[in-house]
């Protein structure tokens, strides 16, 4: 008869600097499953401080009420085995580590060997990698005893260094593969993930379990899709994207799952949707506000944000706001007040004609003469943006910001008008992918929420007569996330058939906008590469690239 471990993996929502209410869930999940009779608790990385702490890790009273909590949890742990994620500091040194708790006491630390520091990540600024990795000997309650090769997040992606912490597991002879992971969300990273995994198993043919943190922290939303396979590299089982879950089953140690399930498939639209929504819950929920208001222009940016604040926090807690000029178009008010209707929010119109002409007056007082042009332009907006800031002040709700990333790549947004707010919701995403999230909206609810004239007009900011966006979208949005995601040089643009001038008036635009980008609100990311802690670029930067 087959060995079996009765397992249990908590793909939990932490929040940042919550360490009692972390513990107390944790220790809730422990006791529940104490009482079940499992074998194996796993819990995700630095789930006790929750993931990134970022400079919460420099103060040394931080990292001692973590252990205070370590310790509290060892206490009560039993006979079943508990892996949970904290920081180790063994007195001199601090660790990204794990914890292993049984029969009331730590039984051992395990430090995670490969600390990264590439876009948002910046684990060398606070931890000391371990470099002593073997398995942990354990023996279960009911009487299986196994070497764990536990090791944490980034140490399973060891493809392209030679310090491969999978291969000295393996070879010291780990019986069970365990990753306890905060891996941050990028469309299909769970897919990269799974193919990691699947390749340790064929190396070693040992089972697999792979404990993903899951939730909203600042601009990072953790898609947990935390993972199990046999020994064969089938799947047992596969928690959802975006949700909690707890989950008990029954692992076969010696022998392949009877029946494996398959990796779901996720469309991209719905990925990046459920991110955002997650990404706004979270957000709103983790720093104590809980309604929103937006500018609804009638166009597609508001329309998309809109939808996610209404998934995300219910449609009795938004409000949308018309604020029409001289320049607004019929449709942009009917357009805005159609979706406000069709979704279900509060929505006010309020016409910034009067305040408008105020300035206007005043400035011809004092300069002799109106704004024109840009400046004229970006006063309606600046007006606008006051007027929202004036709304989430009344009420304490949040202001979203409506910005797409093609648009802030360009510069083509207003610092103190349509750039103010405390979350730019779709800031990551292109303005391609914003009419596909549309009509991927409209699709699940089977009907246009979103108004077809919305998704079919041709963009405006109507801040002048018959104004248009200056863009070709579908040319421009691929060619910025080239630049921005990619890092793609002139020759390799050229290459992929874009033209050269084009190219370089867009280089020049994403290099000239950086103060503005550097003062913009924190945005969801949901690409491999967003505006925000993943990407720092100076704002004086001469260089050019040369032909």
């Amino acid at each position: 008869m087959s060995a079996k471990l009765k397992l249990a993996i908590a793909q939990l929502n932490p929040t940042v600097g919550a360490l009692n209410e972390n513990t107390d869930r944790a220790f809730q999940v422990m006791q529940d499953m104490e009482a079940t009779g499992t074998d194996l608790l796993v819990f995700p990385e630095m789930y006790i401080t929750g993931y990134p702490a970022q400079d919460l890790l420099l103060e040394r009273h931080f990292v001692n009420k973590n252990l205070k909590m370590v310790e509290r949890l060892a206490k009560s742990s039993g006979e079943m085995l508990t892996l949970i994620g904290a920081i180790h500091f063994d007195g001199q040194d601090t660790y990204n580590s794990v914890a292993v708790l049984q029969h009331g006491k730590i039984v051992t630390w395990v430090n995670k060997s490969l600390l990264p520091t590439y876009d948002v990540f910046d684990e060398w600024r606070y931890f000391k990698p371990g470099r002593d990795n073997q398995p942990v000997s354990v023996k279960f309650r009911s009487g299986v005893e196994l070497r764990l090769g536990i090791h944490v997040c980034e140490d399973l992606w060891d493809e392209y260094i030679d310090y491969k912490i999978c291969d000295i597991l393996g070879d010291a002879g780990a019986d069970l593969f365990i990753n306890l992971s905060a891996s941050p969300f990028v469309t299909n990273k769970y897919i990269e993930r799974s193919r990691l995994i699947i390749n340790k198993i064929k190396k070693y043919h040992k089972p697999y379990i792979y404990v993903n943190l899951v939730g909203g922290q600042d601009q990072l939303v953790f898609d947990g899709m935390s993972m199990i396979a046999d020994q064969n590299g089938d799947w047992v089982h596969v928690c959802p994207q975006f949700e909690e879950q707890v989950y008990s089953l029954e692992l076969p140690l010696d022998t392949p799952i009877a029946k494996p399930i398959e990796l779901p498939t996720i469309s991209k639209e719905q990925q990046i949707f459920d991110g955002l929504v997650l990404g706004v819950r979270d957000y709103f929920h983790k720093t104590g506000h809980s309604k929103a208001v937006l500018g609804l222009s009638g166009g597609i940016d508001s329309a998309v944000t809109a939808v996610i604040a209404v998934e995300a926090l219910g449609a009795e807690n938004v409000l949308g706001v018309a604020m029409p000029s001289k320049y607004s178009s019929d449709h942009s008010v009917s357009d805005a007040e159609t979706l406000a209707e069709n979704i279900g929010i509060e929505y006010l119109n309020v016409p910034i004609g009067r305040v408008f002409e105020g300035f206007q007056d005043t400035y011809t007082e004092s300069l002799g003469k109106a704004l024109e042009g840009l400046p004229e332009e970006n006063l309606q907006a600046r007006i606008r943006g006051n007027i929202l800031m004036s709304l989430s002040n009344r009420d304490g709700s949040l202001l979203l910001t409506t910005g797409n990333k093609t648009e802030i790549a360009l510069g083509y947004c207003t610092l103190y008008g349509d750039m103010s707010g405390g979350l730019a919701v779709i800031s990551d995403i292109g303005k391609r992918m914003v009419y596909a999230l549309a009509e991927h909206y409209n699709s699940i609810q089977g009907k246009d929420s979103i108004p077809r004239n919305t998704i079919t007009k041709k963009p405006s900011a109507e801040l002048r007569e018959n104004q248009v966006d200056p863009f070709d979208y579908e040319v421009v949005a691929p060619l910025v996330n080239a630049i921005i995601e990619k890092h793609s040089d002139i020759d390799t643009l050229l290459s992929k058939g874009w033209e050269r001038e084009l190219i370089e008036e867009i280089l020049h635009k994403v290099r000239i906008n950086e103060y503005k980008r550097q003062q913009m609100p924190p945005g969801i990311r949901v690409t491999s590469k967003a505006f925000g802690i993943g990407r720092r670029m100076p704002i004086v930067n001469h260089y050019r690239q040369k032909p």
